[in-house]
């Protein structure tokens, strides 16, 4: 996500520069023709798919995937926190990269890195290799999301760059997951895993000689990168990084069971207290942290929290429920082609509010529509297909389109204001609350759901009875499958008992996700009455008690 910064820099270059009347072809570029416009947004969409379905198709095929590497459930898991482990905190490194090596270097060099990662993934041959090359994909893509930013950016005028070009460019970073789950079944009926990453190295070898042909509008270079630097963001990556790896494995090897979860999360803190301390001193440090725990710096991560746990309804919550009722890939197709026209829309209708002077509409209407979507999945049954859940999870796919444009523009332009160097700060913001917020929402609702699930199971096991005459017959009709190949009576009975505890647990996976369901759409609700009550504040409170000219201008 730090692609969006090069946008601040243009905009701050332009204002700086306009009085200078030598420079004129720096201070006001020609207006890009419509064509080639097209075209700049078109690789954007391109770079944006590439780098997003190198995450994606792991998490839409995680299951399938561990026959081709001969791994449990467990371990397939790995590879998730292999991949998330890196591109937690690499944009912020690449952010003065950029500005001290300059845009074309690194534009070229990040296109490199992820086509070579990209082959890497078809000499994959069992677990471990598989997660020495997941760790590089996420290591070089993250220069790839800031090249998709950068390039639908270019395509507007400094005005609408915080505003269209924005919004369009976070679109883009929700079609990814949706196509995912499209494309696999197909994929993985030509070659299991070799097709996945055949057809990702595909996108990449029609990416790398576009960025080549069309150039991206370069800043000046600076030398930004001093030692301190390097220690700090070292030590930052570090503490990310352990992070992202207890986030994402915690749920799976259950948090007080495994002791090396422990030891991570004891690093983790041990190496953002020592970068705080290096940091605190400095002059110009990586990350002002003075700046960044303000009161509307809290304010804006808490907004960008209550996005990952609602946004999360679609991404996790909603996409494990599907697996636990059994449903494919295959059957979900259309639901998630249902899911990426949403958020197309969603975002379309984002970008004309961005437009006008009804910004906050598009927070409202985001949080209505995912209350909304996450209260109706919230009465599903064990008899729920995708068909009835289209409109849901279109509500969902449209409110998360329509929620996080407002919020980066609003914050963006904050740091900005303060100087090229606090975009840094403003990314280190985003990044928290986008990566490890995100697992952090899934680990949260992941968990909520492991013990719902056990006290739902409890409550549905005491009310099952032998002596129940009802129990009794379902478990002969159950049995009754067997019959004919299981002559003990003794072991037929049995068979019928584990089925009929199968069909309670997978009852009590469903109860247990409504739950998660409810509690999304209560926090969305809550986000929305928060956010009005603001709103109302700010309009009607605040002019009273502030400089009128200032009244006027909010």
């Amino acid at each position: 996500m730090s692609a969006t910064s090069e946008s601040g820099s243009s905009l701050r270059r332009s204002a700086d520069e306009a009085p200078v009347a030598a420079e004129p072809a720096v201070v006001q570029p020609e207006p890009m023709s419509p064509p080639k416009a097209a075209l700049y947004m078109a690789a954007s969409v391109l770079l944006f798919v590439t780098q997003g379905l190198g995450m994606n198709l792991l998490n839409a095929n995680i299951y399938q995937l561990q026959g081709s590497l001969s791994a449990t459930t467990t371990e397939i898991a790995w590879l998730s926190a292999a991949y998330i482990a890196p591109y937690a905190s690499v944009s912020i490194a690449l952010f003065k990269i950029r500005s001290q090596y300059g845009l074309r270097s690194f534009a070229q060099l990040g296109i490199i890195c992820f086509v070579f990662a990209s082959v890497l993934n078809l000499f994959v041959s069992d677990l471990h290799s598989a997660i020495v090359v997941r760790f590089l994909s996420g290591l070089t893509a993250a220069p790839l999301s800031t090249l998709g930013f950068l390039y639908m950016l270019e395509a507007f005028p400094p005005a609408r760059k915080l505003s269209v070009g924005l919004s369009l460019a976070l679109l883009n970073t929700t079609l990814s997951a949706p196509i995912a789950r499209i494309i696999s079944p197909p994929l993985m009926d030509l070659g299991g895993w070799q097709a996945l990453y055949t057809f990702e190295m595909g996108l990449a070898l029609i990416a790398l000689p576009i960025v080549y042909i069309l150039p991206l509008t370069a800043p000046p270079r600076a030398a930004v990168i001093q030692r301190m630097d390097i220690l700090s963001y070292l030590l930052l990556a570090i503490g990310f990084g352990c992070l992202a790896v207890v986030l994402t494995l915690g749920r799976i090897y259950w948090w007080f069971e495994a002791p090396w979860l422990g030891v991570l999360l004891v690093a983790a803190i041990i190496a953002l207290t020592a970068m705080c301390v290096l940091e605190l001193p400095r002059k110009t440090p990586l990350v002002d942290l003075r700046w960044l725990f303000t009161r509307d710096n809290m304010h804006m991560a808490g907004i960008l929290l209550l996005f990952r746990i609602v946004s999360s309804e679609q991404t996790t919550t909603a996409a494990n429920f599907y697996m636990q009722l059994g449903l494919l890939n295959e059957q979900t197709q259309i639901m998630y082609a249902v899911i990426l026209l949403a958020s197309i829309l969603g975002g379309l209708v984002c970008t004309a509010l961005m437009m006008t002077r009804y910004v906050e509409t598009a927070h409202a209407l985001a949080l209505v529509l995912i209350a909304a979507g996450a209260y109706l999945d919230s009465q599903s049954t064990i008899l729920t297909r995708p068909e009835q859940m289209y409109l849901s999870q279109a509500m969902v796919a449209a409110g998360a389109a329509m929620f996080l444009p407002p919020v980066m523009a609003k914050g963006f332009a904050a740091a900005l204001a303060k100087g090229v160097p606090y975009i840094v700060n403003f990314l280190v913001i985003f990044l928290f609350t986008q990566s490890i917020g995100a697992l952090c929402a899934s680990a949260a609702l992941g968990t909520f759901v492991t013990i719902r699930e056990k006290f739902h199971s409890n409550v549905l096991v005491e009310h099952i009875l032998l002596t129940n005459p009802l129990v009794s017959e379902r478990v002969s009709q159950l049995s009754s499958a067997y019959g004919k190949v299981v002559s003990d009576v003794s072991l037929l009975h049995a068979e019928g008992l584990v089925l009929l505890g199968q069909q309670v647990t997978r009852q009590a996976n469903v109860l247990a996700y409504n739950d998660a369901f409810l509690v999304i759409s209560i926090a969305a609700t809550t986000g929305l009455v928060l956010l009005l009550g603001h709103l109302a504040w700010s309009r009607l409170l605040a002019p009273r008690i502030a400089d009128p000219a200032v009244a006027i201008r909010s």
